[in-house]
């Protein structure tokens, strides 16, 4: 994939200190464009639709909402908590705003956890972009297919 005008934007956004204080890169040395490719890559290898993977997240967002920032068991494998936080981040990509929602997921069997946030899901969703090897919300994708049962 190769590097768009919009995406040297986008990256420049990510940077420590213009949307959130630590970036969306981590120390990753990829650019975007990389960082997507091999994303997408490992779904592609495994025959999973980022599609379905957005479906679960927001699946268990919604679930979780119910306990009112309460952890609640989800069936068949997790437990959920769902917190808010006033304010609202912008998409790097400059595509929209989304507020500061975090949904923490743990796997009951493997006791891991992921946390992610609206953003995060936007941003899979309509880039494909899980941020750089790092960065606070950087999960890799196994990790993904794995907590999430997919």
């Amino acid at each position: 994939m190769k590097m768009t005008p919009e995406m040297t934007e986008a990256q420049e956004r990510m940077a420590p200190g213009v949307i959130t204080a630590q970036g969306f890169l981590g120390h990753d040395t990829r650019n975007v464009a990389e960082i997507i490719a091999e994303d997408e890559r490992y779904f592609a290898l495994r025959e999973i639709p980022i599609e379905r993977l957005v479906e679960r997240m927001r699946e268990l967002q919604e679930a979780g909402s119910a306990g009112l920032g309460e952890t609640i068991s989800v069936e068949p494998y997790w437990e959920v908590r769902v917190n808010e936080a006033r304010g609202v981040l912008p998409c790097p990509f400059s595509d929209g705003v989304y507020g500061k929602i975090n949904t923490i997921v743990i796997d009951r069997q493997s006791k891991e956890e992921i946390v992610y946030s609206d953003l995060t899901i936007h941003l899979i969703e309509k880039h494909h972009f899980f941020q750089g090897v790092g960065s606070p919300f950087r999960h890799e994708p196994e990790k993904y297919a794995r907590i999430l049962h997919l």
